[in-house]
């Protein structure tokens, strides 16, 4: 609904724009259950930046959310050079945030800190590249150039029956007084703001509190996750039929404890509960959490759809008004002295991981026989002792209670295992203050909220009414925010919290302190490493494609049926190249079609593309270096009747001489028909 008063407040200068930028489609590992085994082979949704540019005439600040895990420092910094190049000064660290939806199901390989290194297949230029181009060259540079006057109005409210808390033996640990505040010990706050260009057309962003893994490890396709399709939903809402100018993007929060496999952890050889203190069953890797829906796919439409249904967008009229600003420092982590009270002083440790980590989440669980506990492993110390070296006792009386697996902040090749230096950064878009926190929080975010609005920024009465919103996983990648009481518990996320258990206490001080000087020249703070030696891809360049005797690529190698009713899954299969061959020559493009004849013109029109929740993409390696493609599409109850073809599109390697050569190809389906009866 229009406001019910004319606006008497000066306009923003408001521009957004959405970019592809999903990268490999094959063979690189997906980031976020760091399996090594779980390998990109195909598509389910495509991967896309959204940015958002908000100008009030003299200042101006880029709010980028993009389908990734997470932002790594590699990613800001290129990213940074990048505008740099190409805007001067207009886009600086202190006024761009980039943050990450959190998918578990895009590729890796876009890290420049061993651990991370090891874990998705090493420094990927190919998975790099698409994801830095898709945010500046993109996303940012189609907000830059669609800038116009706008009006920015929020809403808040409560998402229910999504989420639950992974980790409940921890929480309870707060004090009892600070959790008799909250109705839920997960913070299933959601908040949107709303923008609209003088025309009355619309942009919607959204922050919500859950971690973004309906899809598990088992999958292999590459997901934006229930985060992206709640996008998808919105978007297709408002562009019927095409992507169009309406950007909506639903941003990760405060998500650390957070689970959207509402069933409950449950043990998968037994069907009982797992172990309540530490989500462990008689075997290795047999506690998980599942749900809402029967599988990943159908868990993920539920709570995308539930979080698109939150309809808080039509609802917005509280108008935001005011300047615009931003604050950033950079900050030497391992080192941060906090004063608790008059006669205590704490301070952070060198990064270290404990052996909860190795144990994984009841989202995803590890491979080996690690608990979610308190206590170590002797033979385990052992075992990382030899081959990793053993942390100094320093660390060790650092981190207590924290028994340490890993000892990062000591280990340096070939590279740092884990960054020092993390950026800290505030963007106040008027009474509204987004906090870019470079890792995932739990009952930490509501205390970093709290902190900044109550203690700072209404402080001086420059802020009335302000809304506090953390975007999560922004800048870099520093693993989990535990308060203090959770880190004594030393599951999955204090074990995660690797600047030890004053880690929340020298973040609240860092944002109290720009909240406090925001606006003002502040101190830059030591610059993070931009590494170029000792960056090594562990990923072997795709070998030649070859074929079975007496075919050619995009030969179809299993046909459809004549005829199918709604509802029914579509599946066809053809000879396939590899999809890295691809490269990013089919971002923004498309490695399948679904296209329906028009009886009048006699001409197809394309219905769905790799980018739409209707279709799956399947590559499938086979032996000899031969490969297929196997395209399902799920027939929406809403398809009209009519005669439809499949075409899917690709790239192949073979030998000219000695020569690689790269090539196109592209094959279709029979035609086939969508009835609602098999009776004609």
């Amino acid at each position: 609904p229009e406001p019910t008063a004319p606006p008497q407040n000066q306009p923003y200068l408001i521009g957004v724009g959405r970019a592809d930028c999903t990268g490999p489609a094959a063979d690189v590992p997906l980031m976020g259950y760091a399996n090594t085994q779980q390998k990109a082979a195909g598509i389910h949704t495509r991967l896309y930046s959204r940015a958002f540019i908000i100008d009030d005439g003299s200042r101006r600040v880029v709010f980028v959310t993009a389908d990734v895990g997470m932002i790594s420092q590699r990613v800001r910094l290129e990213v940074l050079q990048a505008l740099q190049q190409k805007y001067g000064d207009v886009y600086r660290q202190d006024n761009v945030v980039l943050s990450g939806t959190h998918t578990h199901c895009g590729p890796g390989g876009y890290f420049q800190y061993t651990l991370f290194m090891i874990s998705s297949g090493g420094f990927i230029k190919t998975s790099i590249q698409p994801l830095v181009d898709g945010i500046v060259k993109q996303s940012i540079d189609r907000a830059h150039q669609n800038m116009r006057p706008g009006r920015i109005y929020r809403n808040r409210g409560e998402l229910d029956h999504s989420s639950i808390n992974r980790s409940p033996h921890s929480y309870l640990n707060n004090p009892e007084d600070e959790r008799l505040r909250y109705k839920d010990n997960t913070d299933n706050q959601v908040l949107v703001l709303k923008f609209i260009d003088l025309d009355g057309d619309g942009i919607g962003m959204l922050w919500f509190a859950v971690h973004a893994v309906s899809m598990n490890y088992t999958n292999r396709l590459v997901s934006s996750d229930n985060m992206g399709y709640a996008s998808y939903l919105l978007e297709q809402d408002k562009n019927p039929g095409e992507l169009g100018g309406f950007v909506a993007a639903f941003s990760s929060s405060n998500l650390g404890d957070v689970s959207p496999n509402t069933r409950g952890p449950v043990c998968m050889n037994t069907g009982l509960p797992c172990d309540y203190l530490n989500s462990s069953c008689p075997q290795t890797k047999m506690c998980a959490a599942f749900g809402p829906g029967d599988d990943m796919f159908e868990s993920t439409r539920i709570i995308g759809q539930n979080i698109y249904r939150k309809e808080l967008y039509a609802t917005a009229v509280d108008e935001v008004t005011g300047s615009v600003q931003s604050a950033h420092q950079w900050v030497n982590m391992t080192d941060v002295s906090v004063q608790i009270n008059d006669t205590h002083t704490v301070r952070t440790c060198k990064p270290a991981l404990g052996h909860s980590f190795a144990a994984g989440t009841t989202d995803g669980g590890g491979d080996l026989n690690f608990t979610q506990a308190v206590e170590g492993d002797p033979f385990w110390d052992g075992i990382v002792g030899v081959l990793l070296g053993k942390p100094s006792n320093e660390t060790k009386e650092c981190h207590h209670p924290k028994p340490i697996l890993f000892n990062t902040g000591e280990m340096n090749t070939p590279l740092p295992w884990h960054p020092q230096v993390v950026d800290v950064q505030i963007l106040s878009i008027g009474s509204v203050a987004v906090v870019a926190v470079p890792g995932e929080m739990t009952m930490s975010g509501r205390r970093l909220r709290e902190a900044v609005k109550q203690q700072e920024l209404e402080s001086d009465g420059a802020f009335r009414d302000t809304e506090v919103v953390i975007a999560g996983l922004s800048n870099v990648y520093t693993h989990y925010i535990t308060t203090y009481e959770e880190y004594q518990v030393q599951r999955y996320e204090g074990a995660s919290t690797i600047y030890g258990p004053h880690t929340l206490s020298a973040y609240l001080q860092k944002y109290r302190g720009l909240a406090r000087a925001i606006a003002q020249e502040l101190p830059v703070g030591p610059e993070p490493p931009f590494f170029t030696e000792s960056l090594v891809s562990l990923l072997p360049a795709a070998p030649v494609d070859r074929k079975p005797a007496n075919t050619s690529f995009g030969e179809v190698l299993q046909q459809v049926y004549p005829i199918y009713r709604q509802g029914d899954v579509v599946s066809v299969t053809f000879v396939a190249g590899n999809p890295r061959h691809s490269g990013d020559i089919q971002r923004d493009k498309t490695f399948v079609t679904v296209e329906i004849l028009d009886n009048k013109t006699e001409t197809w029109e394309v219905v769905h593309t790799d980018a739409s929740w209707e279709t799956r993409f399947h590559w499938l390696k086979g032996s000899n270096q031969q490969s297929n493609a196997t395209i399902q599409w799920f027939i929406p109850p809403s398809a009209p009747s009519g005669s439809y073809r499949i075409r899917h599109f690709g790239h192949y390697k073979a030998l000219k001489g000695l020569r690689p050569i790269i090539s196109p190809y592209e094959g279709s389906s029979n035609v086939f028909r969508v009835a609602s009866s098999f009776y004609y």
